[in-house]
Order: C-alpha cells, then sequence, then structure tokens
C-alpha cells in the first residue's frame, strides 16, 4: 500500500513538474498565463490570480508529501516553489504600495494594484487605464493563500515593511462590499461596457481573506506580538450582509455565474448560509450546465462547508 501511494505521488510530481514548474520564471518566481504567442494575443505576462490558482496544485502536493513523511526528500522543493511565487507576487505588488494608499480613500479603478506583471521582470505590463485592473477577489485569493500557508507553517514575511504591506493589504480589500470592480473575467458589467459593477465573488473572497487573516502572526506561531495582523469586525460582517443580498446572482448586471462557485465552496467557503449556497449551485448548474463531476464535488463541499474549512486548516499543521 504504502508504495502504492508513493506512486501516485511520484507520478503526480512528474506531471506538476512538466506542466507547472517547469514554466516558473528562475529569478520571480511567476508564472505566465501561456507560454505562446498567437493570434488572440500575448498572454505571457503573470496574472496574479492565475499564479495563485496554479501554485495551489503544487501546495496540495507538498502537503501530501509532508503527510506521506516526505519519501524521496520532495516536500521542501514543492513548498520553497510556493514561498518563492507568493514572495515574486509580493514584490510586485509592493512596488505599487503608493497605490494600495491611495486607493483607500479614493476607491478608484486607476488606483488600484495591478492584476498582472510582467513574468520576468515583475514590473508594471500594461498602463493603469490599459487594463480592468481592480479586480479585488484576486488580491484577496492571494491574502487567503498567504493565511492558509502561514498557518501550515511556511514562512513568507521576513521584514516589518512587509508585514506593514499585508497589513494594508487587508485595509485595500475591507471596502470591497462597497467598492465596484471588474471581477474574475475582467469586463465588469455583462454588457462589456467597461463599467465596474459590485461582484458577489470578488465581496465573496474578501470576506474569506479577512476572516482568515485576523488575528494571523505573519511571522509564525513563535512570532512577536506586532507581527499579528488584523481586519475590521464591521467590514466583515458588512461583506457577508452584501454577499447574502447578491446571491445568487453574481451582480446586478450578471444573473448567474460561474465564477461563484470558488465563493460557496474551494476555496473560500464564504457562504454560511447551506440553504442560499445550495440555492446559488442549483442555479449555475441549471443554467450553465456545469459538469457532472463539478456538481458532485461541491454538492459535498457545500453540505461539509464548516468541517471542510477547519479541516483544511487543522490538517496542513499537523
Amino acid at each position: 500500500m504504502a508504495t502504492d501511494a508513493q506512486d501516485k505521488l511520484d507520478s503526480l510530481y512528474q506531471h506538476i513538474q512538466a506542466v507547472i514548474l517547469t514554466r516558473q520564471h528562475p529569478v520571480t518566481g511567476l508564472f505566465p498565463a501561456s507560454t505562446s504567442i498567437n493570434n488572440h494575443g500575448n498572454y505571457t505576462d503573470a496574472w496574479v490570480r492565475d499564479n495563485v490558482y496554479s501554485i495551489q496544485a503544487v501546495w496540495a502536493l507538498h502537503l501530501a508529501y509532508k503527510r506521506a513523511s516526505n519519501p524521496q526528500k520532495r516536500a521542501n522543493e514543492l513548498e520553497f516553489a510556493c514561498i518563492k511565487m507568493m514572495r515574486g507576487l509580493l514584490f510586485a505588488m509592493m512596488r505599487q504600495s503608493h497605490k494600495v494608499e491611495a486607493f483607500k480613500h479614493s476607491l478608484d479603478p486607476k488606483d488600484a494594484l495591478h492584476a498582472k506583471y510582467d513574468t520576468k521582470t515583475g514590473l508594471e505590463a500594461v498602463a493603469d487605464d490599459a487594463w480592468g485592473h481592480l479586480q479585488i477577489d484576486a488580491t484577496s485569493f492571494y491574502l487567503l493563500m498567504l493565511a492558509q500557508m502561514t498557518k501550515a507553517g511556511s514562512k513568507l514575511i521576513f521584514s516589518r515593511d512587509e508585514f506593514n504591506f499585508i497589513q494594508n493589504l487587508i485595509y485595500y480589500i475591507s471596502r470591497t462590499y462597497r467598492t465596484p470592480d471588474y471581477g474574475i473575467w475582467e469586463r465588469g458589467n455583462k454588457v462589456n461596457n467597461g463599467k465596474a459593477e459590485i461582484n458577489a465573488s470578488s465581496v465573496g473572497m474578501a470576506k474569506a481573506a479577512m476572516e482568515a487573516m485576523d488575528g494571523l502572526n505573519l511571522f509564525g506561531s513563535d512570532g512577536p506580538e506586532w507581527a499579528v495582523v488584523h481586519s475590521f469586525a464591521d467590514a466583515v460582517a458588512r461583506a457577508g450582509s452584501v454577499l447574502q443580498s447578491l446571491l445568487p446572482k453574481e451582480s446586478r448586471s450578471k444573473e448567474v455565474d460561474s465564477a461563484i462557485l470558488s465563493i460557496i465552496g474551494f476555496p473560500a467557503f464564504a457562504v454560511n448560509d447551506e440553504k442560499l449556497a445550495r440555492r446559488t449551485r442549483k442555479e449555475i448548474i441549471s443554467k450553465l450546465g456545469v459538469n457532472t463531476a463539478v456538481n458532485a464535488f461541491y454538492s459535498t463541499a457545500i453540505s461539509r462547508n464548516w468541517k471542510i474549512k477547519v479541516e483544511f486548516i487543522t490538517s496542513t499543521t499537523s
């Protein structure tokens, strides 16, 4: 049995190496959305959301190797690949720290953190007004992953400056409940007129990130007291209230959207009302025809909403 498990881990390791890790930039640690330039455009930049979702597979395999007593000593290699990517995004965003400060006051999309960066340098890839950069779900997802990795024992934050920036990012997402953004599809309004609107997937991801970050010591369990970050309780409550009023719709113009799957189940588990989560899932499946496998997964995830959320955090620390 042990050999079978190790063979499965090794097979996954080879697959992840070939598909994901070979594309990680050796300097910045970032992943390009694509390695090709074709008729559809140039997608070699590193999108924040894509990078965090991509590293989830690497992180999961790291945890699996760790739980299996680290055969072939691969757990550390996989963990460091995750840390390198997370810190690569951290460096890219910290170069725009002035935007975070400005956005807290203006809530202007032009003051938003960029949604994508140059893969080779981590610098801006396009101008502030040349893309729908304000995608609060992406920033929130980054913070959620940061919290999970930190609680699992990984060290991602190394200094006071980095700590201060992460605390500022929590402030940055704290008014998502009243901030129209371009959402996961980067286009805003359903008719693609470039107008931002409040999106349930962004509000839900921000709520999950604030809950995960609140009271977290970014230096780890043995870190100093000053390294503990905090969220606003009223911001979490308001996000929950707005989310409750928006669902099962994604926004005022989008009556249904598969993006909501990310908040009623993995990775955010942001909806506390099980009936509302079921209703939302049913709406998505009936109107968008999500396949049977995804249907089954989210049926299980929603029925065990809080249990899965707790077990994920506790299992990573064992």
